[in-house]
């Protein structure tokens, strides 16, 4: 039963507590699938005999989550959260049953963008439903939870994807989606219907969007392309370069003339939003693009197998949990809440400058410097989220959480993108014979040389951002919130 906008519900800890559980699970499906794929991702290149198109499977998802973002963070506005929820995890659940059935690269990367469609919504409106029942200053107190799910994905992804794509067949780390969509889908279905509606007339701005995904992805091609099938300097590249820049420019003027744009000028214009979007950005597509191409490195320097590989990436994807967690949870206790992730950026960039040399460390020695890189970029993630959320009024909160993610996830598309473009360029396996593995080549060395020398640029630029970002207090209620929502806190929730 839902409540009317006026109706006024009160949520004790328990209830709260109910309606995350119902979220973990949703934010658990989009989470599990970055994990999964990224171990299986050699094997898929060589059974589907194209790994030049390799970085588009992780690329297409990325582009077109990221695209849908913002129009998540509207529609749930207009119908609420909870059906534009749903319709998100029903969509994702579709893309995965594509995604297996895939004979192709080229339909599986189709089939990897309509999953992205769907996933481009549960992170980013289960955040949303978060902040809107929970307080900037209180949501350390369900940290943990929401750490559990990413702690499980990153612990259970890597070996799931390694172990299946081995030992039974990659199309399984697509199918295991769906009794996990199928419980997402019951929980969410019945948990948010706690949750009060409040619904307001909002217009989407479609063209907006449009310019969106050609931007993104003519520059996504070009990046992709570049040195790879075409030279840098080559007319498709060049003019997929301008086609971007073009309908950027067309993008960002419709933010100052229509009357409400996809991504608001207020937000755009809020110095803590561009700045923790600029360094979650960065640290989020870092992580993104290690996750996606040390696979690689695994198999074809450190010369591990598929399931072996899987286990070496735990420590770059637990990393970023642990990271995430105590930054999140030490917030709630200290006003300087910047000092952490700084810290933690700070080993992050001596890391990334060491892995360059990666080559000639023991295994031990490689997976203690990826888990210094994950620890200090994860300190980044909670911290430039909640800061954002408690910059913003209620009426700008989905808004400003969905653009958040809108750049997060264009970020992860374009590193990706480079890294693709260094390791594929530069290590000649291209075409190359995969059949009996990755070959160890001079030239596969110093492409993730180069790859990591590229994401130590990155982390100091992120650290440059952070640094920029202005360190307001947190609130402790949010009033203005619950009068909007008709939520009230009970007096032992206060």
């Amino acid at each position: 039963m839902s409540n009317s906008p006026g109706e006024a519900t009160a949520l004790a800890h328990r209830e709260i507590l109910s309606i995350i559980l119902g979220l973990l699970l949703a934010m658990l499906l989009a989470a599990l699938d970055q994990t999964i794929v990224a171990t299986a991702m050699p094997t898929i290149g060589q059974d589907l005999h194209d790994i030049e198109h390799l970085p588009w499977i992780v690329t297409a998802y990325l582009l077109a989550s990221t695209a849908v973002t913002p129009l998540y963070g509207k529609l749930s506005d207009i119908h609420g959260r909870r059906p534009v929820l749903l319709a998100a995890i029903s969509t994702f659940m579709i893309g995965s049953i594509a995604c297996a059935l895939a004979p192709s690269m080229f339909i599986l990367i189709c089939a990897r963008a309509l999953q992205g469609v769907g996933g481009g919504g549960l992170i980013s409106l289960a955040q949303t439903i978060i902040a809107d029942i929970v307080s900037p200053r209180e949501r350390g107190r369900y940290q943990v939870y929401i750490a559990s799910v990413f702690i499980t994905s990153s612990l259970a992804g890597p070996l799931l994807g390694g172990f299946l794509a081995e030992h039974v067949h990659w199309s399984a780390i697509f199918w295991i989606n769906l009794p996990l969509g199928l419980g997402a889908f019951g929980m969410t279905y019945s948990k948010l219907k706690r949750l009060p509606r409040h619904e307001r007339p909002h217009r989407l701005d479609l063209i907006g969007a449009a310019c969106l995904v050609t931007a993104s992805t003519s520059l996504l091609l070009a990046l992709s392309w570049a040195g790879v099938r075409f030279p840098w300097f080559s007319f498709e590249v060049i003019g997929l370069i301008a086609l971007s820049i073009a309908f950027w420019g067309i993008f960002f003027a419709r933010t100052q003339t229509i009357r409400e744009p996809l991504i608001p000028v207020a937000v755009l214009h809020n110095q803590v939003v561009r700045t923790g979007t600029l360094s979650a950005s960065l640290a989020m597509g870092i992580f993104i693009g290690l996750s996606i191409f040390m696979p690689i490195f695994f198999q074809g320097i450190a010369r591990l197998s598929v399931s072996t590989a899987g286990l070496a990436l735990i420590p770059l994807m637990a990393g970023t949990v642990v990271g995430a967690t105590i930054s999140g949870r030490s917030m709630a206790h200290f006003p300087h809440y910047k000092r952490l992730p700084l810290i933690g950026l700070v080993f992050s960039l001596i890391a990334t400058v060491a892995m360059a040399f990666a080559a000639q460390y023991p295994l031990p020695v490689v997976e203690a410097l990826l888990a210094t890189i994950s620890i200090g970029l994860g300190t980044v993630l909670p911290v430039t989220t909640v800061a954002i959320q408690n910059a913003v009024h209620l009426h700008e909160l989905g808004t400003a959480t969905a653009s958040m993610n809108f750049f997060r996830q264009l970020g992860s598309a374009f590193i990706v993108a480079v890294f693709g473009t260094i390791v594929l360029n530069g290590a000649g396996v291209s075409g190359a014979d995969l059949s009996h593995g990755i070959p160890k080549t001079p030239e596969l060395v110093n492409a993730f040389r180069a790859v990591f020398l590229t994401a130590t640029g990155g982390v100091l630029v992120c650290m440059l951002f952070l640094l920029r970002m202005e360190e307001k207090p947190l609130s402790t209620r949010r009033p203005d919130a619950l009068a909007e929502t008709g939520v009230e806190l009970t007096p032992q929730e206060e």
